[in-house]
């Protein structure tokens, strides 16, 4: 594969209520067939009119910024100053929910497009209806990465190709079927893009050809002579990259994940698992505590079967299922603050098996036992 990565300058200022197949169209009358379009998003929402009024500076534009933030914000991923990392109602996760103020008057903020797999499909059409040429579209915009510094340009929206080449199946030199393989190729293709157009050198969007296959030929046909060839069906676009969030492993900052932590913690109610409790587990848990209970205060996993059952059967309350048993004994002598401690211990305790994933409820001692409670697992 060789790939040629081209600029598409003179397209000026884009404003409100442009056609941006024709300024495209204008700007390369050399396109073709299987060329791939990245279009900087923010001539996408100038077109489409996504832009909001904001004082020009003070306390007053903040306020406002914050406003608009909000409005696009669906839930906040993290915190850290002045910066703030959200998840937008697109699904996409961003600093500022991708509100930009570069390149723009001063008063006026730019939005992302409500939906770029529409933008996309719609400027790839209008560009095969116009100039019979069948083109992928992607919609570009710059994104953080977790765990590394520097930003990349990725595919926010996308026509005409699919958003990831599946690998999955395949089986490589070595004989190894695939089974995890999936590239992002339109986010690839969107960060090719962007080392043509930059940031300051006003050039918004870039062709990427030799990726997909041309049927045009060479000198740059695909125009007004001959019949559109269409590439493949828009399918769902972008909307493919966005992670369900019941497999996102990494939803919310650190400090964001400690306070829900903490939050959990404090509302932590009485449950069984619906498995046995792991030993190692609870043991854990007990030596996870061991520093910070009050001096005297003992916790004891009873793992004998035959003692553990006789012990729960005097345990008014007793949970039908549960099988695992922590007695918990506060030191002697006791007066009432030593009582109010122990049961900050006990939750403590509690807080550390639900952390290794074993549920608890806090029960009176079995009868005759010298254990000031206990926990059924």
């Amino acid at each position: 594969m060789r790939l040629e990565i081209l600029p598409v300058p003179g397209i000026g200022d884009v404003t409100e209520g442009d056609d941006l197949a024709v300024l495209i169209g204008t700007a390369a009358p050399w396109l073709r067939d299987g060329d791939v379009l990245v279009v900087t998003s923010k001539i996408v929402s100038k077109a489409e009119g996504r832009l909001v009024d904001v004082p020009a500076d003070g306390p007053e534009r903040l306020a406002a910024r914050d406003e608009v933030l909000a409005a696009e914000t669906a839930r906040v991923v993290a915190t850290r100053g002045a910066t703030r990392i959200v998840q937008t109602h697109h699904g996409f996760v961003m600093a500022s929910a991708g509100i930009d103020a570069s390149n723009v008057d001063k008063t006026r903020l730019v939005l992302l497009p409500v939906d770029p797999d529409a933008s996309a499909r719609a400027l790839r059409a209008a560009l095969r209806d116009r100039y019979r040429i069948d083109v992928a579209v992607i919609i570009s915009d710059t994104m953080g990465r977790p765990w590394r510094n520097g930003l990349t340009d990725v595919a926010l929206g996308v026509a005409g190709m699919p958003a990831i080449r599946d690998h999955r199946g395949e089986v490589d030199p070595y004989g190894n079927e695939l089974q995890l393989t999936q590239m992002a190729v339109v986010d690839e293709l969107a960060g090719a893009g962007e080392l043509i157009k930059g940031k300051c050198d006003q050039v918004p969007v870039a062709v990427v050809r030799g990726y997909l296959p041309s049927s045009s030929p060479a000198d740059g046909g695909g125009r007004d002579d001959r019949p559109a060839v269409r590439l493949v069906d828009d399918g769902v676009g972008a909307a493919a990259l966005v992670r369900e969030s019941a497999l996102d492993l990494f939803s919310l900052g650190t400090a964001e994940a400690t306070a829900a932590g903490l939050h959990a913690a404090a509302t932590l109610a009485d449950g069984r698992g619906e498995a046995p409790a792991d030993p190692a587990a609870v043991d854990r848990a007990i030596a996870a505590v061991a520093e910070v209970v009050a001096p005297g205060t003992t916790f004891t996993h009873v793992t004998d079967d035959e003692v553990r059952s006789g012990l729960a059967a005097s345990v008014d309350g007793w949970p039908a299922g549960a099988t695992g048993l922590v007695l918990g004994a506060a030191p002697t002598p006791v007066d009432q603050p030593d009582l109010v401690r122990f049961g900050a211990d006990l939750h403590r305790l509690r807080i550390a098996l639900a952390a290794e994933g074993v549920p608890s409820t806090l029960l009176p001692p079995p009868t005759g036992s010298i254990a000031s409670a206990c926990l059924a697992l």
